[in-house]
């Protein structure tokens, strides 16, 4: 289990560095607020649409924004990375008796521990302007379950682009042109019950889609269990190609220093 302890040093590191600027979360959650405070009362309405299927927006929209913030924080991931490269961090730690899987572990592990901090921020708030959820503390752990297995894979993606391009600029272009359609091709705003045909159907290979629809069924008076545990069995799978992909980046740099 060396590779576990290796990583939680990595994740330590990680989270101190945060800890130096604690301003980073608050910024990070300045859009994800925005949605809530701003899409919430602009479309509370849309509830009224035939076959929307929902009571209040603000209890339909709080899991899908959680889940996007955990999206865009993930798809931005491979930027620590990048700046490690250049600082030549990275190229000391291979030097080291340090374990190569905690290199991106580590990462992974820091990131899903800010994912928690600001699902319980947004739950606060969304509480605040009047979310209630019924499927209480377990469907909260779902939600939080969910929010991290999507994160997982992007982030791991997001590093193994930064390991293979080692520019920022291909980094960010990158994770806009992908993590923008994942987003709106998915259930985060709007029901799928409303969405034209050809969403819906681009939706049902959509991981964002799966993060989504389990949490909110999770949260509900009554959750559909089979249909939670398959879309995170599912996440799960996209969280091990994402491994898989960041790993064979990591060799192809580890062989080209």
């Amino acid at each position: 289990m060396r590779w576990l302890q290796h990583s939680l040093w990595i994740a330590a590191r990680q989270i101190r560095a945060l800890l130096r600027q604690p301003w980073y979360i608050a910024f990070t959650l300045v859009q994800p607020i925005i949605w809530l405070l701003l899409y919430g009362q602009l479309f509370k309405r849309v509830v009224e649409l035939p076959g929307f299927n929902a009571t209040s927006y603000i209890n339909f929209l709080t899991p899908g924004v959680v889940v996007m913030t955990a999206l865009f924080s993930a798809g931005w991931n491979g930027m620590g990375m990048i700046s490690d490269i250049d600082r030549g961090t990275l190229d000391r730690f291979l030097v080291s008796p340090v374990s190569r899987v905690a290199l991106i572990g580590g990462r992974l592990i820091s990131m899903a521990v800010v994912n928690a901090i600001q699902t319980f921020i947004l739950l606060g708030l969304g509480f605040i302007m009047g979310a209630r959820f019924a499927g209480g503390l377990a469907g909260v752990l779902v939600l939080l379950v969910c929010a991290v297995l999507i994160s997982m894979p992007i982030a791991a993606l997001s590093n193994a682009l930064a390991l293979v391009v080692r520019k920022e600029e291909s980094v960010i272009g990158a994770s806009n042109f992908l993590l923008l359609p994942l987003t709106f091709l998915s259930p985060v705003f709007m029901a799928k019950n409303v969405m034209p045909d050809w969403i819906r159907s681009v939706s049902r290979f959509n991981p964002v889609n799966w993060s989504v629809e389990a949490a909110r069924s999770a949260l509900s008076a009554d959750p559909n269990w089979p249909l939670v545990l398959l879309r995170i069995g599912f996440l799960v799978a996209f969280a091990l190609f994402g491994a898989g992909l960041a790993t064979r980046a990591f060799r192809a740099y580890q062989s080209s220093v």
